[in-house]
């Protein structure tokens, strides 16, 4: 009888355990497959309705978590070692490197400042702090009258210079700036691309309210389905369900969750640049629908700032499809543009009880006018 060679057995062993995991990789799940978990502060959910196995699902999520990683270490105001805080610590007037991604979304922030006539400003980050809404550890309370007009006087968009050519800016007053007005929406648009370099053509992704989707959510042909919240304090309810379409992502300006109380008032965290203030006024949040989520996202912040009236009239010139969720005294009314019913269509509206702001538009066919709108 031949005796076995003392190393065959732990090399049928190893090979036995090789044989499995490749098999458990190669296992197709059931689908969709979601992943989530914390980001940002808020949350990330990306669901997939594409067939995976086991080791497609893992190397897709390992990528989404690069994907967000790479948007928190670049434009955190909360890490000492982002791109933007060492941006924020550099020399007033001296120019500084950045990278493509810092520079785009700088460049997105700057087109809606101007659009907005300043409703938008990224260089209101010392605002933020002092009303506590920052990485400042404060107390949350309302400033001093000084302290506040001291910072409202340093910044607005005239104080943060581009150079997209080159690929630098430079701050020309000591302002911070602040881009989550606008980098959450840039973070949903990097992992939508990470998905479609990857071939997967029927996702969601949902990155703290802000979201895009591609294809359906079944083999049935059933659009993606997203809910817009009533703008309640105490918990998360649907006021309106919306089909999600393909190229068109959603961003949601609110200001019922994130606020601080004091002597019986109420104090939003979102600021109006032009005044270092709280918004005041009865608008209660924006869905802004568009290609570009970080577009969306800063439109979605501009318009809160304006208000109904100013927020509509400005949306409606810029063509823009945008819902508004208004409160009144009992209750809320919903409102959308002629941009919002043509993206959709009449019977929507009509379900949805929605109001329609002045006539239809005529959208151009430019797609870099469709972009910077």
């Amino acid at each position: 009888m031949v005796k076995p060679h003392p190393l065959s057995l732990p090399v049928l062993i190893v090979l036995a355990l090789l044989l499995a995991a490749c098999s458990e990789r190669d296992r197709p799940l059931d689908s969709p497959v979601r992943f989530e978990g914390g980001i940002y502060g808020t949350f990330y959910q990306v669901t997939i309705a594409d067939p995976l196995t086991r080791g497609e699902a893992q190397a897709l999520e390992e990528g989404i978590l690069a994907e967000l990683e790479a948007v928190d270490a670049s434009m955190s105001t909360y890490r000492d070692d982002s791109e933007l805080s060492a941006f924020n610590r550099a020399p007033v007037g001296e120019w500084q490197p950045l990278s493509d991604e810092l520079m785009e979304v700088l460049a997105i922030a700057r087109a809606v400042a101007e659009a907005s006539d300043g409703a938008f400003d990224v260089t209101l980050g010392g605002l933020v702090n002092l009303w506590s809404f920052g990485p400042e550890a404060r107390p949350r309370e309302v400033p001093e009258e000084a302290e506040l007009a001291a910072r409202l006087a340093e910044i607005g968009p005239d104080s943060l210079e581009l150079d997209e050519a080159g690929l630098q800016a430079r701050r020309l007053r000591d302002v911070q700036v602040d881009l989550s007005g606008v980098a959450k929406g840039h973070a949903t648009d990097r992992v939508a691309a990470l998905l479609d370099a990857e071939g997967i053509e029927h996702y969601l992704v949902n990155l703290g309210g802000d979201l895009i989707a591609s294809g359906h959510r079944d083999g049935e042909g059933e659009a993606w389905r997203i809910g817009i919240e009533a703008p309640l304090d105490d918990r998360q309810e649907a006021r309106h369900v919306v089909p999600l379409r393909d190229d068109i992502s959603v961003a949601t300006s609110g200001d019922y969750r994130n606020y601080f109380e004091e002597d019986g008032r109420r104090f939003s965290h979102t600021l109006d640049p032009r005044t270092g203030r709280p918004i005041t006024h009865r608008l209660a949040s924006v869905s802004v629908f568009h290609p570009s989520n970080a577009w969306a996202d800063a439109w979605a912040t501009a318009l809160t700032v304006l208000g109904e009236e100013a927020g509509m009239t400005l949306a409606r010139r810029q063509g823009l499809r945008v819902l508004m969720i208004v409160r009144e005294d009992d209750g809320w009314s919903s409102r959308v543009t002629p941009g919002f019913v043509e993206l959709f269509d009449d019977s929507l509206v009509e379900e949805l009880g929605l109001e329609i702001q002045g006539g239809r538009t005529h959208r151009s066919d430019d797609p870099r006018q469709d972009q910077e709108s």
